[in-house]
């Protein structure tokens, strides 16, 4: 959980020397012409200016829900239905030990939430000037495509939530990556802390993430590192293709299981800035030995000027000696 402190002091001029772009109006729209593109602030070697604060938080699902089946969009009159559910079903478990927002935020029965420490935005995602059901858009259905033959056996032989070691711990609760890949690729609205910060030169981009301190490096016009080398946030290797970055992503570390992804999994990520309040990105997942067929999401994230905080993960957390510490007294009752 998010302690809200500010970065360090190491990075704060770095922070300093970051334009933050103007409050958002929520849209998220294409370009509509390509001259529209002239009017956004370029870096100097002429290429769209990326730096700023950003928000992708949003109540848009990945997956789209039963209730909008065949539907990628809605009227705002739909939508507000819906985002009003969403609202009202926060506030109704807030200072709760356990609600309907609890238990779909994994919380059950704990009261680990209240609505102090969400951050979701209070609408759906709108592209093209339209509200969107959820963030994949292929395949159609709005829902990931089935896992292969090869995949669900790999999930079933694994060990998941052992008390053993330390290791048999997921990697969010050991603070080592984000829960639901905030940090990415790809980079996927969470419950609270989707704030990001890009810093940008003709030869590196840096996206400094809110969620658990990840800095991701994107290496330009740069060849892919070795296979043997795997990284937590994989290697990103980007270009600009007209107006849009470009990023590909390989090589993520073993450990690393996206959805139930391998160590084949493969992340292409496109960055448009459609005016100066709007990053519109779009991303296709490919993983031949996890995925039926790889899938793709878009949704836009959002000029902000709120700040990125420290997210201090292990500042004052006792779970983990808490889990194991509970696992070795309940093996004494046991052998009582």
């Amino acid at each position: 959980m998010s302690n809200r402190i500010f970065l360090s002091r190491f990075l704060a001029p770095l922070l300093a020397l970051l334009t933050i772009a103007p409050l958002p109006a929520q849209t998220g729209s294409r370009p509509a012409d390509p001259g529209q593109s002239s009017t956004i602030q370029r870096t100097p070697d002429g290429h769209p200016d990326l730096q700023g604060i950003w928000t992708n938080a949003t109540l848009t699902p990945l997956e789209r829900a039963a209730a909008f089946a065949g539907k990628l969009t809605v009227s705002d009159a739909e939508a507000g239905v819906y985002e009003k559910q969403q609202n009202d079903e926060l506030k109704a478990g807030d200072g709760k030990s356990d609600s309907d927002f609890h238990r779909r935020a994994g919380s059950g029965e704990t009261g680990g939430y209240n609505a102090l420490f969400i951050d979701r935005g209070s609408e759906l995602a709108r592209v093209d000037g339209v509200k969107r059901t959820s963030l994949i858009i292929d395949p159609p259905d709005g829902r990931i495509p089935p896992l292969t033959a090869e995949a669900r056996a790999r999930l079933a032989s694994m060990r998941r939530g052992g008390t053993d070691s330390v290791k048999d711990r997921p990697l969010s609760e050991r603070c080592l990556m984000s829960f639901g890949s905030s940090s990415g690729p790809p980079m996927l609205p969470v419950l609270y802390n989707n704030n990001y910060q890009i810093v940008q030169t003709p030869g590196a981009i840096a996206i400094l993430v809110e969620m658990i301190h990840d800095a991701r490096i994107i290496h330009m016009n740069a060849s892919h590192a070795p296979d043997n080398v795997r990284q937590w946030l994989g290697d990103s290797v980007g270009h600009w293709e007209g107006d849009t970055l470009v990023v590909d992503t390989t090589n993520f570390n073993e450990n690393v299981s996206f959805r139930g992804s391998s160590k084949n999994l493969h992340v292409v990520e496109r960055f448009t800035r459609v005016d100066a309040n709007t990053l519109l990105y779009k991303t296709t997942i490919d993983d031949p030995t996890t995925f039926s067929k790889s899938w793709t999401l878009e949704y836009p994230f959002r000029a902000t000027k709120d700040s990125i905080y420290e997210y201090a993960c292990h500042e004052g957390n006792y779970s983990m000696v808490d889990i194991l510490g509970g696992a070795r007294k309940a093996e004494r009752e046991v052998q009582k």
